[in-house]
């Protein structure tokens, strides 16, 4: 009896134990590190200058003055410079006739590019890769963009494969959350992500103003990106992953449609962006930091906010300019991330979080070079950090992304070491940023506004 009652007395003690050392364990199992990454630059005969931008334009035989006007007013204010680029059928003017072929070759220049050189810098070859994840929105080909890649490289027949679609500008986090999940199964694995967009065959040709601001926006990019959870390798990593928030705001119609994919009331296809997109991202964007804001702050900024706003109820605002108002973001992240998508988003989440000009730059000349990359736009905003060798060991880096849906994906990471590669900027980040950001198409076509033209027909 002595010795059943000294185990019942030491039984709870041992189980506590137990639950807390399992713990511990499944902990140490969930970290993700990022041990490389390559941004696509595509040929400089892809650059879309103004004078071809403008070619572009006028060649819509569908556009009239008042659209011409619109486009103007757009581009300007896009916050997109001269360097940017398109696909090859776009360049070629044969934009409303774009193939499966032409969709195939842009992401095979793309992909096979990244990837190539992720396995030449990395050291890592394709047989030793695990996981394989793609995220391209806009495209579904059978067989899959993952298959085509265990072709080309002829990876292992164990290799775990998936591929997203119609997840938009923030697929690139949903893409490291499973990656983050598969880890937890997979051990001492690598996993590489592939973020791009299929821009040649989704052109819009019609004169829908809401459709147009697609091809305003966005541009052709890629990213290939390698992690591990193996822990040796700790050594070799960037970043690693502190924790991921996502959240759908999916059952809200209005919130649903302001990102779309459907055809315009001509029948052209394409891809409709409408006003009510910055309500969408606020209200999703304060949902998500209910969740975000306690995991990645420190607890003397959490008590300071409640007793300063009596509670979480601040965070109601349906303008993304009053998002976060109240907190001190910078008081536990050092660097922010915001997905290079338009220059109002970035503005927006500037305002509501307080950051400064030297905060938004990333992401301001990651849009004015590159443009609106899709998912592939954070890692050209990362890389911007690491050639203006900002990103020190232990900093913290936060990414805000925003995608259709719709969605508000945001993650924390921290920086392993200090890093100092010039990347895909190399050739331009002592350029920048800028004195200016102007855009050209002001002085070179601000004739279009001229109110004359209300009576001549413009070929």
């Amino acid at each position: 009896m002595e010795l059943l009652g000294t185990f019942l007395y030491l039984f709870p003690i041992i189980y506590v134990a137990f639950l807390l050392c399992r713990w511990v364990v499944r902990k140490r199992d969930q970290c993700c590190y990022m041990l490389h990454y390559e941004c696509y630059k595509a040929p400089e005969d892809r650059k879309l200058d103004t004078e071809k931008c403008a070619a572009i334009v006028f060649r819509n035989k569908n556009l009239g003055l008042e659209q011409y006007r619109y486009l103007l007013k757009t581009i300007v204010n896009s916050g997109i410079g001269e360097g940017t680029y398109c696909p090859k059928n776009v360049i070629e003017g044969r934009e409303n006739s774009a193939t499966l072929a032409d969709a195939l070759l842009e992401m095979d220049e793309i992909v096979f590019e990244t990837l190539d050189k992720l396995f030449n810098r990395s050291g890592v070859s394709p047989s030793e890769v695990d996981i394989l994840i793609v995220n391209v929105s806009l495209l579904s080909t059978v067989p899959s963009l993952t298959s085509r890649i265990v072709n080309r490289y002829k990876m292992r027949d164990d290799i775990k494969v998936y591929n997203l679609t119609g997840m938009g500008c923030s697929a690139s986090i949903i893409a490291i959350d499973l990656v983050r999940q598969l880890f937890r199964i997979h051990k001492n694995a690598y996993a590489i992500v592939v973020s791009t967009e299929s821009m040649g065959p989704n052109w819009y040709c019609g004169k829908d103003r809401s459709f147009m601001l697609s091809n305003c926006l966005f541009r052709s990019g890629g990213c290939s990106m390698l992690f591990t959870n193996n822990r040796t390798l700790k050594h070799r990593a960037l970043i690693k992953l502190k924790c991921l928030v996502r959240t759908h705001l999916g059952a809200n119609d209005e919130a649903y449609k302001c990102c779309y994919q459907t055809e315009d009331a001509e029948g052209y296809p394409g891809f409709r962006l409408t006003k009510h997109l910055t309500k969408a991202a606020a209200q999703i964007f304060t949902k998500n930091l209910k969740v975000l804001v306690p995991k990645v702050l420190p607890l003397s900024e959490l008590v300071r906010y409640l007793i300063v706003s009596r509670g979480w109820s601040k965070l109601r605002s349906v303008k993304l300019e009053e998002v976060g108002t109240g907190l001190n973001f910078k008081s536990g992240i050092q660097h922010f991330c915001i997905h290079p998508g338009g220059r109002a988003v970035i503005d927006g989440v500037g305002i509501g979080l307080r950051l400064s000009d030297y905060d938004l730059e990333p992401a301001r000349m990651a849009l004015y070079r590159w443009g609106n990359t899709s998912a592939a736009g954070f890692w050209y905003v990362l890389g911007y950090m690491e050639a203006k060798k900002r990103l020190k060991k232990g900093d913290k880096i936060m990414m805000i992304s925003f995608g259709a849906g719709f969605k508000c994906n945001n993650c924390l990471w921290e920086v392993m070491r200090d890093l100092k590669d010039r990347n895909v900027w190399e050739d331009c980040i002592d350029d920048y940023p800028p004195k200016t950001l102007a855009n050209p198409f002001t002085e070179k076509y601000g004739w279009i506004n001229d109110e004359t033209l209300g009576f001549v027909r413009i070929h």
